[in-house]
């Protein structure tokens, strides 16, 4: 294996009322990037500082009670301003994305994410393919806080909501929810996939619903819809491979810089190898 000169990377996120994934996610990029190189903007001066917080660099903003659409604006426009100053600090790559998103290098290939991102000549963003982990209600239980996440849930939609450009090389400016780099194509790698988790447990759901809004319990709601599909698909092992080449050849026609892939929802198995990542 050739010798890989690791770049400075990042990784960004804010979060609000959600230690569950944040204590995760700090573990998984702490891991793959350094703590040290974590920021976290806490969205409410009432918010506790995670558990496993170690080394990363925390702020706590001011909470603002907006609907999810303007909310979405609001936040990734501070997260947008952050990369921009971390590459202003030197940053080579900065990674962003929501507490319950996991950007993953497929364990068949023996890197850490660090390596695999050094290695890569990133034209503006990166994005992997979109897992949507889901639960099935006919085989899975809810999961348990103190174990992994992966060994618990086997499946999910490969959905072009969460093929995302969440990898910068440069500094831009993200779309709402990191779905998008205004000005700017996206490519989706061979070998990376953003699994979301935001859906992989009906009960969380339903508690995370509780007092919020209208527009975000509607938000949240639509989260069940991958348990949903998840628990009535015939077929649960349909091809990455063809999900990833759809996504990039088709586009929605309001939006031609985000994939599409004709409103299929296609389920799949999630290799067994991904447990090696620890999530």
């Amino acid at each position: 294996m050739k010798h890989i000169s690791t770049k400075r990377i990042a990784a960004i996120t804010m979060a609000r009322n959600d230690e569950f994934f944040l204590n995760r996610w700090i573990s998984y990029y702490g891991e793959q990037f350094g703590e040290e190189n974590l920021y976290i903007y806490l969205d409410g001066l009432d918010q506790a500082i995670p558990a496993r917080a170690g080394r990363t660099n925390i702020t706590r903003l001011p909470h603002r009670d907006q609907a999810v659409q303007k909310g979405d604006k609001t936040r990734i426009l501070l997260l947008s301003d952050l990369a921009q100053k971390l590459f202003d600090d030197g940053y080579d790559i900065v990674v962003g994305c929501d507490c319950d998103e996991f950007l993953v290098v497929d364990p068949e290939l023996g890197m850490t994410l660090r390596q695999y991102l050094s290695d890569k000549k990133i034209n503006t963003s990166l994005s992997g393919l979109g897992l949507d982990v889901g639960m099935d209600l006919n085989s899975e239980a809810p999961l348990d806080p103190d174990m992994p996440m992966l060994p618990q849930r086997k499946y999910a939609l490969m959905s072009t909501r969460y093929t995302k450009p969440v990898v910068l090389s440069r500094p831009a400016t993200w779309g709402s929810g990191f779905h998008s780099v205004k000005g700017h194509n996206f490519h989706i790698d061979k070998n990376l996939y953003l699994l979301h988790f935001g859906g992989a447990d009906l009960d969380m759901i339903k508690n995370k619903i509780g007092d919020r809004n209208p527009s975000w319990a509607r938000h949240l709601k639509k989260r069940a819809r991958t348990i949903e599909i998840i628990t009535r698909a015939r077929n649960k092992n349909m091809p990455r491979t063809l999900a990833r080449i759809m996504q990039r050849i088709f586009r929605p026609i309001y939006d031609l810089n985000k994939p599409g892939m004709l409103g299929l929802k296609w389920v799949t198995t999630i290799p067994a190898r991904f447990e090696e990542t620890g999530i």
